[in-house]
């Protein structure tokens, strides 16, 4: 951890060692902490513009639109260096799409990267989704929202206090840290003095309350699941060390009737070095 990240923690830590946590457990759970970009729809502030929700939706020549509302764009190039520890491409833009609801066995959502310098053409963002006269889903779209986005510097911790171990059956507390649950409450009552959560986020951990599980193994499990079912294009891991959270979205801070939904686009490591970003799997966390 370099030494921003440790000195924008020390309310965490302060926190946790008033409330009896041993400064030991403590050093422990600061050893998981990671950087993650926040990304939120200020018009007017200090941080650079790095994308926008909404907006044209502009694909390369020849590639299909994904079958997916789209959520908004991410220019790579304007991200913060070094605000993520994620071998993310330099250049170009993310693209990402989602339903924000539980689609098993299918993913809920696409990424799409656009190379720098790649010919585009404006594709129409119903194309491939049209929702027809399901009044529900015309009016879910309409709230996705829209505008400039601006990246400010976080840092992640875990959200959830327990794993599920490859092979076994039942959650156990993350091997390591027997205070997690403590500590995951400590960062509950902190976070927004710290790195307060945006409305798309890039890297770090999910960032939602009061999670037992990660999503990211929700979602690996769930992309396991598709590939079984035929839905989704293999080989993956079931090993959720194997994967890293791309983004996540709370999608229930913007869109009527999806409250306490958040999107949570994961892939596995081996496929973002390779830049294979089709292969990011969207899972999503509804708390209603």
């Amino acid at each position: 951890m370099n030494t921003e990240m440790r000195t924008r923690l020390r309310p965490f830590c302060v926190e946790a060692l008033a409330q009896g946590i041993p400064a030991g457990e403590v050093e422990r759970w600061l050893s998981l902490a990671r950087p993650c970009v926040n990304l939120a729809p200020v018009k007017e502030g200090p941080g650079p513009v790095v994308g926008q929700l909404g907006g044209p939706l502009l694909l390369p020549v020849g590639v299909p639109t994904p079958a997916y509302p789209f959520v908004a764009s991410v220019d790579l190039a304007a991200l913060p260096a070094g605000a993520t520890d994620l071998p993310l491409p330099s250049e170009g833009h993310l693209l990402f799409f989602s339903w924000p609801e539980s689609r098993y066995p299918h993913s809920a959502g696409r990424v799409v990267y656009v190379p720098a310098g790649v010919a585009v053409t404006e594709r129409d963002k119903q194309e491939s989704w049209n929702p027809g006269d399901v009044e529900e889903y015309r009016a879910m779209f309409a709230g996705y929202p829209r505008g400039p986005l601006r990246a400010s510097f976080g840092v992640s911790l875990p959200y959830h206090a327990c794993v599920t171990l490859p092979g076994a059956q039942d959650a156990v507390c993350i091997p390591g840290h027997p205070r997690a649950e403590e500590l995951v409450r400590v960062w509950e009552k902190t976070q927004d003095d710290i790195a307060p959560a945006g409305t798309l986020q890039i890297g770090g951990y999910p960032d939602e309350e009061a999670v037992y599980l990660d999503p990211v193994e929700d979602a690996v499990s769930a992309a396991v699941q598709a590939v079984q079912a035929g839905m989704w294009g293999g080989p993956v891991s079931a090993d959720p060390a194997d994967w890293v959270l791309l983004a996540d979205w709370f999608a229930g801070a913007d869109v009527a009737g999806w409250e306490g939904s958040t999107v949570h686009w994961v892939i596995q490591r081996e496929d973002l070095a390779a830049r294979r970003l089709d292969r990011a799997f969207a899972g999503v966390y509804w708390n209603p």
